[in-house]
Order: C-alpha cells, then sequence, then structure tokens
C-alpha cells in the first residue's frame, strides 16, 4: 500500500553517504575494514560500557551473548512475550528453556513479581526489554537477579540512548544488545551490537563473532595461516555497515531531540480523548521513543487501526504475543491464557507513526483521523 504516513522513515544525511560513500572508493576493506572497530568504540563511549562488539544484527547479537555467557541445555531463561520473537527465540538457539513471564503495565517490560514467581533451581538469567525506547523496571529486575545470583541481560534492541536518570541503558546488566535495523533509533540497514563491562565475555564474543577465530591482525588482509580456538559463526558486521552506523551515531542526540518533540506533541493532543492512554514516562525515566504507543480501552483498537488505514495512515500492534505464535502454541504447547496480562496489553497497544521526520501538519492529520473516529462512533 502508498502509505500517505508510514509508520517509519528512516533518517539520513549527507554524512551518511559520505562515510560509506570512503569505503566504496577505497576498493578493499569491504569486511573487517577499521570502520568496525571505530563503531564499536563509539558505542561503548556513548553508552558507558567497556566494551561494544558489532553484529550483522540483533539477533545474532541475542544468540552470542548466550553463547558467550555459556547458557546450556537445561538452562532457563525467563524473557517476556510481549516482544519480537529473538528475545524469545534466542534460548532456544543454544538449546534453554524459554520461560514466559507477565509484563506490567507502566513501562510494558518484565513485571518484577512475575519474575520471582517464575524462578526455579533451573533459571540461569533474566531477559527483560526496554520497550518501545523506554527503560523498563530494570533496578528492580537487577535487584532480584542479585539476590538470586542470576544473570541479567539487556534486550535494549529499541531503545539506544534512553536512560533513567544519567544512566543508559544497556549498562544496568550483565550485558546488552542493541540493534540498528531500519526502524531504530539510528539504523545501519541491518546490524546489532552486544555491550559489556567484562573482559572475558567480550573475548569470547569476539570469537563467536568470526569463527572461533582470534584475530590479532585483519584475516583479509594478511598472508598468514590462523587458527581456529573455539566454535563460531559468521556474525560480522560489514565495514559498510559499519560506516553508516558511525555517521547515525554522530546525530544520534538531535534523533532523539525529535522523537520527544514529536511524542510530547502527540500526548498533548490525544490526552483529551478518555478511550485512549498515551505513553507517560516514569519519574526520572528518559525515554527515546522508538515507537509511540497508545492503549485503545475501547475494545475498539482494531477498528481504529483500520479507520487509520483508510486515512493512509500506518499503524501496527507490537507485539502480539510471543507464546500465541504459531510454533510456540505447537511445538512448546503454550496456549492462550498462560499470559492473561499480557494478551490484555496485547489487545489494546497501536503503535502510530513517530519518526524524526515527522511533521506537524503530519502529527496533525493523524490527530484529526483519530478525533473523526470517536466522534463518529458517538463517544462522549
Amino acid at each position: 500500500m502508498n502509505w500517505k504516513i508510514p509508520l517509519f522513515k528512516v533518517y539520513s544525511d549527507h554524512t551518511d553517504i559520505e562515510y560509506v560513500t570512503r569505503v566504496l572508493e577505497r576498493g578493499s576493506n569491504w569486511a573487517n575494514g577499521p570502520e568496525i572497530r571505530e563503531f564499536e568504540d563509539n558505542i561503548s563511549e556513548y553508552i558507558g560500557a567497556k566494551y561494544s562488539v558489532a553484529f550483522n544484527s540483533g539477533t545474532s547479537a541475542l544468540h552470542a551473548l548466550l553463547l558467550a555467557h555459556d547458557l546450556k541445555p537445561g538452562d532457563e531463561v525467563i524473557v517476556p512475550s510481549f516482544t519480537f520473537i529473538s528475545t524469545a527465540n534466542a534460548p532456544q538457539f543454544v538449546g534453554s528453556k524459554t520461560v514466559f513471564a507477565e509484563i506490567e503495565d507502566q513501562t510494558y517490560g518484565l513485571d518484577p513479581e512475575d519474575v520471582k514467581e517464575k524462578i526455579t533451581p533451573k533459571t540461569k538469567a533474566i531477559m527483560p526489554i526496554h520497550y518501545g525506547g523506554c527503560p523498563c523496571l530494570i533496578n528492580e529486575l537487577r535487584e532480584i537477579a542479585d539476590d538470586y545470583k542470576l544473570l541479567l541481560f539487556e534486550d535494549a534492541a529499541e531503545s539506544m540512548g534512553a536512560k533513567i536518570k544519567n544512566k543508559y541503558v544497556g549498562t544496568f546488566g550483565n550485558s546488552a544488545m542493541f540493534s540498528f535495523c531500519q526502524n531504530k533509533i539510528i539504523s545501519t540497514g541491518e546490524g546489532g551490537a552486544i555491550t559489556t563491562d567484562s573482559d572475558e565475555i567480550d573475548k569470547r564474543l569476539k570469537l563467536v563473532v568470526s569463527h572461533g577465530r582470534p584475530e590479532s591482525q585483519n584475516y583479509f588482509a594478511s598472508a598468514e595461516s590462523m587458527d581456529y580456538v573455539a566454535l563460531g559463526y559468521n556474525f560480522r558486521m560489514s565495514s559498510l555497515t559499519a560506516a553508516l552506523g558511525v555517521a547515525q551515531l554522530k546525530k544520534i542526540d538531535y534523533l532523539i531531540q525529535m522523537r520527544r518533540k514529536n511524542a510530547d506533541y502527540m500526548t498533548e493532543k490525544l490526552s483529551n480523548i478518555k478511550q485512549i492512554v498515551c505513553p507517560k514516562p516514569l519519574n526520572e525515566y528518559f525515554p527515546v521513543y522508538q515507537m509511540y504507543t497508545i492503549r485503545v480501552k475501547d475494545g475498539l483498537r482494531n477498528k481504529l487501526a483500520k479507520h487509520l488505514t483508510d486515512r493512509g495512515i500506518m499503524t501496527k500492534v507490537y507485539f502480539p504475543p510471543v507464546h500465541l505464535t504459531h510454533y510456540y502454541m505447537t511445538n512448546l504447547k503454550f496456549k492462550k491464557g498462560d499470559l492473561p496480562f499480557t494478551e490484555k496489553i496485547s489487545e489494546e497497544v497501536l503503535s502510530l507513526p513517530i519518526y524524526p521526520s515527522l511533521k506537524t501538519e503530519e502529527m496533525d492529520y493523524i490527530i484529526e483521523s483519530i478525533n473523526d473516529f470517536y466522534e463518529g462512533n458517538s463517544y462522549e
């Protein structure tokens, strides 16, 4: 469909073109070039983590994270079902068990109280997401992880730049994952990264990312044969992708500023509709609004979505519960009713367009269309 207003647009400028062009024009090191280390170092500096390792996708990064932390068959990892499916799939990649816990209605992150209920002697890790650019109740989850001596992994795919007080997401857990897919805060088309403060995990990640090969020098620029000391994968990010990441990261604060400005405008204009719940950040939370998700509490979410589609406005449900997908119901025997609160929230949420270049007149059109829907349904 040719949307009048799509759900997202990738923001780019001349810097992105210049940085990628440099790699293209030099005619070498399109893989394993210096841009990869530059991007990794810049991520570490921005987030405040000791190490960062770049990957070809956020999903590859999650897979590598669990391998590096030695998750094994029989281990249990507590995750939300209200997430993109890679969060839940990652434990499956390493033979561990995916254990779903409920979410809470303040940030749509893991509910600390239900997490405690799901802990067993086999639990090895808790892996929450920071939903839509908003930090979850990560301090409470950190405390639980410490109390039960569990690992804490942050799936921060959607939330680069989000923080609580002055502490960035990605620095609360043992390790964290960021995604640079096309609809994220910064984008490289596809891409991801793991951040960590652990020397050992950093070394393991670097083996996983490139076939288990320790690289003291550039494999493609050396005539030397190199050894392979562990089982690894080809999860590398290309130099072209990393160059784009370097350029994108230079403007991340501007992109976040524009998202927050647009979100504030939408909230101001939509808050008078009593059937809608707008995002409301917790005290001292700094969301970056990778998504702008409302809750439609009158049971008319799907009708509102169709109404907006008819007006050329793209919306989407983020997220349908993972435990109700075909794979999880058929192979892992989950069923409707297993996570009633997650299922309830999922039936109410609707994500609206909220990209940096979204214009005021476009937001006014979205707001007007929503108002027209409720006026047409004769709501008081």
